[in-house]
């Protein structure tokens, strides 16, 4: 059995997980895809952006939310190679199910590609529409109350991208959770487990990756979010650190801009910048 039909497997079956957790929704608030949330009932809007670190909260049932980087530009390096990509509207639209459940459809418009190899000095170019993601993100714990939140977020993402060429099958399977701190401060965490592609080859590697957020605000209608966080590669026994920052603004009640970057100390780790959006309906 190769690796690609036991991950494709594992992943499935992951999807099928929140299903376990449906009992936990209130039975009260039956609400649904066809009966939605009424506005007044809504909660307050959270996004899985700017920070690498997920919302643990679902978007509410009935509602759709739409989050993307506007534009993303992402360099990565390797012993042989240099990798540039700029990303246009790499978007998520989420739409709640049901009270606790929500389902995800990310896409990448348009995407640029540079290649260069470090040992020729020859480069090239690729450019076309990116890959599609399937998550889906099931509430376990403080969706509408509480000071802990907690959420599970199997993913799959669809090797469907045109400029890169490399793209595989990958998936992996995303646990985000939250503190509410007093003084309005929030606490996030995050554990991941992922397949993923080899850089330089066409393989697959397992990688964890944790994160530590903090965020604030930082004046009326502005946010500030600090975050850290590592990730391991189990085939090439590879750590690397990063460090985030991202400023978050709402401009109106369902509509907020963001701007930030999330910095690979490591020589070889990924750099990225983006500026971003996120709308409720």
């Amino acid at each position: 059995m190769n690796q690609h039909y036991r991950l494709a497997i594992l992943l499935c079956g992951m999807f099928f997980i929140p299903s376990g957790y449906s009992g936990q929704e209130n039975k009260e608030k039956n609400y649904s895809l066809f009966n939605p949330v009424p506005e007044r009932l809504m909660r307050e809007m959270e996004t899985d952006r700017p920070d690498v670190t997920e919302s643990a909260y679902t978007v509410d049932a009935g509602h759709f939310q739409y989050e993307t980087d506007l534009i993303r530009f992402t360099k990565e390096r390797s012993d042989s190679r240099e990798v540039s990509t700029v990303l246009v509207n790499h978007g998520n639209l989420k739409l709640g199910l049901t009270g606790s459940m929500a389902i995800q459809i990310g896409f990448e418009t348009y995407g640029v590609q540079r290649e260069r190899d470090l040992s020729s000095g020859s480069t090239r170019r690729t450019d076309g529409f990116g890959d599609i993601n399937l998550r889906i993100k099931q509430n376990l714990i403080g969706n509408d109350n509480g000071n802990f939140v907690m959420a599970i977020l199997p993913y799959i993402k669809f090797p469907t991208s045109g400029y890169d060429e490399e793209s595989r099958l990958e998936g992996g399977l995303i646990v985000p959770m939250l503190y509410k701190l007093p003084g309005e401060w929030k606490l996030g965490f995050q554990v991941e487990v992922d397949r993923l592609k080899d850089l330089d080859q066409p393989a697959m590697h397992t990688e964890l990756l944790q994160t530590l957020t903090i965020s604030h605000s930082i004046t009326k209608g502005i946010d500030g979010i600090a975050e850290t966080y590592y990730t391991y590669d189990f085939k090439a026994h590879q750590l690397s650190n990063y460090i985030n920052a991202a400023v978050e603004i709402d401009v109106a009640k369902d509509f907020k801009v963001d701007a930030g970057l999330n910095y690979g100390i490591q020589h070889q780790a990924q750099k990225h910048y983006f500026i971003g959006a996120s709308y409720r309906h």
